[in-house]
C-alpha cells in the first residue's frame, strides 16, 4: 500500500486536527510522517526523516516526530535535543505503548491522534505555549 492510502480522509483530518489542538498547549512542534517501507531500524529511519523535514530547526529544539512505516508495520518517536535534554529517558514509553496497542486493534488514525495529544500534554510541562509562539512546522501529515 502507498503511504497516502494508509489512512482515509477522515483519519488524516483527525490527525491534523489533533496536531493543531495539541500545539495550542505547547510551543513544541509535533509531526506525523507516514512511509511505506522501513529497511533497518525504525528509530534510525525516523531520525533521518526528522532532519530531512527540518525538525531540528525549531527555535527551542522542541520538535517531535511520530514516524510510521505502514508496510513494514513499525513506528518510532523522535524528540529533538531540547526535549531530550529536559525529559527522563523513558519519556515516550507510554505514548509508544498506546500506538502499539491501537495499531494492534486496527485503530490507526485514532491511535496516532491520541498519541499526538499525549505528546502535546507531555510537552506542555516542559515547553508551555506562549502568546508569541509561531507555528514553525507544518501540521499536515508528511509522506
Amino acid at each position: 500500500m502507498k503511504p497516502q492510502d494508509f489512512l482515509n480522509k477522515e483519519g488524516r483530518e483527525l490527525i491534523v486536527s489533533a496536531i493543531k489542538e495539541a500545539e495550542k498547549n505547547t510551543s513544541g512542534e509535533i509531526r506525523v510522517h507516514i512511509d511505506d517501507v522501513c529497511k533497518g531500524d525504525a528509530y534510525s529511519k525516523a531520525i533521518e526523516v526528522f532532519y530531512k523535514l527540518g525538525m531540528d530547526k525549531t527555535v527551542s529544539r522542541n520538535g517531535v516526530l511520530i514516524y510510521v512505516a505502514c508496510n513494514s508495520k513499525v513506528f518510532a518517536i523522535v524528540g529533538d535535543k531540547g526535549i531530550n535534554d529536559a525529559v527522563p529517558e523513558n519519556f515516550w514509553n507510554d505514548v509508544s505503548a498506546h500506538i502499539h496497542d491501537s495499531f494492534a486493534a486496527g485503530h490507526f488514525a485514532e491511535g496516532l491522534a491520541d498519541a499526538v495529544m499525549m505528546a502535546g500534554a507531555k510537552l506542555k510541562d516542559y515547553f508551555p505555549y506562549t502568546p508569541d509562539d509561531v507555528n514553525e512546522q507544518s501540521d499536515e501529515i508528511s509522506y
